[in-house]
């Protein structure tokens, strides 16, 4: 089952109480993705999605309940190996959510390991587009948001938080206007869904 596969399974189910539509969206769009690169790159789906085992069961069996059976062959107790950055940014991300909730502390903890991929964050998430992590942003990270004034990249934004947090100094321009580098931190952020890109690889090699 490629990644766009297991994307419509998931939202196949019906009423979700514990989510809007968007919310379920999000999830599935990052579920689907991590499920496809655990397989590619032969790592557990803890590793690649950031969220332990049971948690993931959990979350997955509140959400998604008619796929609850997929990730029960997962061992209990399995962790994922955090970084000492992505300690940090999860340190960020949590403090930042706008109702402390349940889904909002397992999506700080998705984010977190999924700023460490390579590409914008919106694509590492699985979402269509840009405008999609400004949403998500917006709802569950209401104070991120808000100090994300400029619309710095995502990726960016963060860990220049974390910097500022914790005394270090990463840009020495003394405003972003007069920086050499502005088109890293503001440029565009255009580019394929990873999902779709996914599909396109799989349908080339069927």
């Amino acid at each position: 089952m490629e990644a766009a596969d297991v994307y419509d399974f998931l939202m196949e189910g019906g009423e979700r109480p514990l989510c809007n539509a968007f919310d379920a969206h999000v999830i599935a769009s990052v579920l689907a993705l991590a499920i496809s690169e655990s397989r590619k790159e032969e790592v557990s789906v803890v590793e690649t999605l950031g969220l332990d085992s049971d948690t993931l069961k959990d979350l997955v069996g509140a959400l998604f309940p008619h796929a609850a059976a997929i990730f029960e062959g997962l061992p209990a107790d399995v962790v994922p190996t955090r970084s000492e950055d992505e300690v940090c940014l999860l340190d960020l991300l949590m403090n930042g959510t706008t109702e402390d909730s349940s889904l909002e502390m397992r999506l700080a903890e998705i984010i977190a390991r999924r700023c460490q991929r390579p590409n914008h964050l919106w694509q590492d998430l699985g979402l269509r587009n840009r405008r999609e992590l400004g949403w998500l942003m917006e709802r569950h990270f209401e104070m991120l948001s808000e100090a994300n004034s400029q619309d710095m990249k995502w990726k960016k934004f963060f860990y220049r938080m974390i910097c500022r947090d914790t005394g270090y100094q990463i840009c020495t321009a003394p405003t972003c206007n007069e920086c050499d580098d502005f088109d890293t931190c503001f440029g565009d952020e255009s580019g394929e869904s990873l999902l779709a890109r996914v599909k396109r690889d799989a349908e080339k090699a069927s």
